[in-house]
């Protein structure tokens, strides 16, 4: 309704002043006439008449538009909805594009989208099967594309999956958001509503192989916009962790150190908080143990933290770090021999791996409780196969146990 507006008063206008023009309508007539007749005539009489006829028209409704068209032209200019912020967004790709001075929503969509290509390469060229991609657009705003493989030579099931969300948050969701982000509004001054954006990447790899571990990763974004559309509250999020079914402790050892490494170069107590903040994160509390070894994982990186630009950074190179850390560790065991036991195992271990994504995951959890929410790009972090037995127990003093007994009690890699 709200758009018809500016239509109805500009009809509204046109009727009033054609209603004002109307006491001149016959003198400009009359003086048409005159002026047409001293007109040349075209190809004889017969001719003339009608074309002189057609041209009077024209300049009779000439001089009863032009002062219509000049009133509403210094009257109150007629205004326009206000954009949301996807369309403020999309109006400044289109005409800028995306630079280092853009809105840093804008930038980290950017990022995550290119290295979703560099990921995907990444992983086509060890297992030399193609990603399927589909890409797909939100009517709220925003869309993603998302990447998997199945049945590849090397994995089971690979994804890679960039979403853009734009949506608007109600006064409760403010208020609860409040309580980890003082920079948004409160008491009096908390809006009915707030637009936000949120944009990350996820991938999940599941290998064939038992031998070779599971990874999960993302890395995402979120802020609040302004009735201006300029950055309000924000905050970063984000971490890499290994799911392996058989432990090799210098895969653990080397997944380590690389996000310590990253972590190091930004701030030295990144990696001791977000690995504590990883086991803690990713535990099943209904199984009493933790999803994997661990890795890094944190929320809620906001200026309290550290600024913008240097958070920015922070995930740049964490990203950026997983395909030198996670190939070479997948290609070292994906030739490995293994037993139909130990393939057992794994569809146990990757059990447990569901239950924790449907239980407990706060993402997914979030995706599938957000309005118009692709169901298939969530969901798509779980495994093709897996498989629960009743009562299920490792042998004592086997591989398989000694891991259990590493998820029940985990350990410091570096």
């Amino acid at each position: 309704m709200a758009s018809r507006r500016p239509a109805l008063r500009l009809l509204g206008q046109c009727k009033a002043q054609s209603q004002l023009s109307s006491q001149k309508v016959a003198n400009l007539s009359r003086a048409s006439r005159r002026t047409l007749s001293s007109l040349p005539s075209f190809g004889g009489p017969s001719q003339a008449a009608p074309f002189s006829r057609y041209l009077g028209w024209a300049a009779l409704s000439l001089l009863i538009a032009a002062p219509v068209a000049y009133n509403m032209a210094v009257d109150t200019p007629l205004t326009l909805d206000s954009l949301t912020l996807a369309e403020r967004d999309q109006q400044t790709k289109r005409e800028s594009g995306v630079n280092d001075a853009s809105p840093m929503r804008l930038r980290m969509e950017k990022f995550v989208k290119e290295q979703q290509k560099e990921i995907v390469r990444a992983l086509e060229g060890v297992d030399g099967t193609s990603f399927r991609v589909d890409e797909w657009q939100r009517k709220e705003g925003g869309g993603g594309v998302t990447c998997v493989l199945q049945d590849g030579k090397v994995f089971e099931k690979a994804g890679v999956g960039v979403s853009v969300v734009y949506g608007t948050l109600p006064k409760p969701a403010i208020m609860k958001m409040r309580a980890n982000h003082k920079n948004l509004p409160d008491g009096e001054n908390i809006p009915d509503s707030l637009e936000f954006f949120a944009a990350g990447l996820s991938l999940v790899v599941h290998p064939k192989n038992p031998m070779a571990p599971t990874v999960h990763l993302n890395y995402r974004y979120f802020e609040t916009a302004n009735a201006d559309g300029s950055s309000g509250a924000w905050w970063f999020g984000g971490g890499s962790d290994l799911t392996p079914s058989y432990l090799f402790d210098e895969d653990a050892i080397q997944f380590h150190k690389s996000l310590k490494d990253v972590c190091d170069a930004h701030d030295k107590d990144y990696y001791p908080r977000f690995k504590k903040w990883c086991d803690e994160y990713f535990y099943n509390k209904h199984r009493g143990e933790s999803r994997g070894v661990g890795g890094i994982f944190f929320d809620d990186l906001d200026e309290t933290v550290q600024d913008k630009e240097n958070t920015f950074a922070f995930i740049k190179d964490a990203l950026e770090s997983f395909v030198p850390t996670y190939v070479p560790i997948v290609n070292k065991r994906k030739d490995m021999p293994f037993t139909e036991q130990e393939k057992e195992w794994q569809q146990i271990r990757r059990g447990k791996y569901v239950e924790f994504n449907l239980v407990h995951d706060r993402g997914t959890a979030f995706g599938l409780n957000t309005p118009g929410a692709r169901v298939e790009s969530i969901l798509m972090s779980l495994p093709l196969t897996a498989s629960w037995k009743y009562m299920y127990e490792p042998e004592p003093n086997s591989r398989e146990a000694r891991l259990v007994e590493v998820l029940k009690n985990p350990k410091e890699w570096v």
